[in-house]
């Protein structure tokens, strides 16, 4: 995937050329698949995603019909370089593609992708660019770039797509998630935070003690933690919570957590700890912890779990709301489209290592998971 940051825009303001990218590495993972047994928080979660398909079907139908023979300037903001994030970008910019053979329209995203690198200042600047290109639309990955995009572009009838926010509502992005009453609408990776909670008692009843592990910057972690926290106090369950906002601080904060004797730690759909994961997911299994966490990345960064929804599905359905706006679908009207967060997917290595058979915790896990999925080690998701 093409990275662009700063230091390559600054370089486009001062003389003129143009943006180049590079590409990503990548590491080659395996994946497969348990049947499971679905279960009724996995029967709700889908339930919920059928119903927001259906109420957007009716208002998208025909919509793609009048778009032949024209290009749209389709910016593409990416929050930071991680293996979630890169995923979405990926699968939307596939999606486009696809659609554009569909459509007969263009959509131009290589000359207007941008990584922040998890800066507000560079993604301030980064909007104003996109802003002075005169881009039809805004893809924006991750909670603090459709915060600062939909800033940005206030006044201006530019669509915010948005992709990846956990909580929209909570985050100021729309009035509610049916209505977004704006010219903003999107994607959220949602987690079911009780799910993961069953899951941490299911793999070890006897666990007394978890540690959350989070940023304290990051608006997509606060309503989890919240959630993990009313859990825990509901059950009698002690808990401490370890912060960070770099990666050091973030080892920092494992370490601590170490010494605390937690049983096991828990982490939400955190940008700023995924980015640390690969620094950090021995230290967890050199200590004997499980780390629980909200997307299935962590768990291909090392993490023992992580829980929640496809990314590549969000990517794509991202990249079918632009075309759906593009072709006159209303954002303010258009409803946020959350995904079925069911899947868990276990990292064996990681499983080995920790001494957990995964026979006996698939078993465990089934009656709290729509599917379970195996992953080993890697940089970044291939296909």
């Amino acid at each position: 995937m093409r990275k662009r940051a700063l230091a390559a825009m600054t370089a486009l303001a001062i003389s003129g050329a143009a943006l180049a990218g590079c590409g990503a590495s990548s590491s080659s993972t395996e994946t497969t698949t348990a049947s499971t047994q679905a279960a009724p928080e996995a029967q709700t979660a889908a339930a919920a995603e059928e119903t927001t398909a259906a109420a957007t079907e009716a208002q998208t139908t025909a919509q793609i019909t009048d778009q032949s023979g024209k290009t749209y300037k389709v910016g593409i903001v990416q929050y930071m370089d991680h293996a979630s994030l890169n995923q979405i970008t990926e699968y939307v910019e596939k999606e486009l593609d696809a659609k554009a053979a569909e459509t007969g329209a263009t959509y131009d995203y290589q000359d207007y992708f941008f990584n922040g690198e998890g800066d507000a200042t560079t993604l301030n600047q980064i909007g104003a660019q996109l802003k002075d290109d005169g881009v039809d639309i805004v893809v924006a990955i991750a909670t603090p770039t459709a915060q600062i995009m939909q800033s940005v572009f206030e006044g201006t009838d530019t669509p915010i797509i948005f992709s990846a926010v956990t909580d929209p509502e909570g985050a100021g992005l729309v009035a509610s998630n049916d209505a977004p009453g704006a010219n903003i609408t999107g994607t959220s990776d949602a987690l079911n935070t009780d799910a993961i909670m069953n899951l941490i008692f299911a793999q070890n009843p006897d666990a007394d003690k978890i540690g959350l592990l989070y940023s304290k910057s990051e608006d997509s972690s606060t309503k989890a933690i919240a959630d993990a926290k009313a859990f825990l106090d509901d059950k009698g369950i002690a808990y401490t919570e370890r912060t960070g906002t770099s990666t050091d601080e973030i080892n920092q904060a494992v370490d601590a957590l170490i010494a605390d004797g937690v049983d096991a730690v828990f982490t939400p759909t955190d940008n700023t700890i995924m980015n640390a994961e690969l620094a950090i997911y021995e230290k967890f299994i050199d200590a004997g912890i499980p780390h629980y966490t909200g997307a299935d990345s962590f768990a291909l960064n090392g993490a023992f779990l992580g829980f929640g929804i496809n990314y590549a599905d969000l990517g794509t359905k991202t990249g079918d709301i632009v075309v759906d706006v593009l072709g006159g679908a209303d954002p303010a009207t258009y409803p946020v489209v959350t995904l079925d967060s069911g899947i868990a997917t276990i990292n064996t290595d990681t499983a080995s290592a920790l001494g957990i058979d995964l026979d006996t915790v698939e078993q465990a896990f089934a009656p709290y998971c729509s599917d379970i999925q195996e992953i080993t080690t890697g940089e970044n998701f291939t296909d």
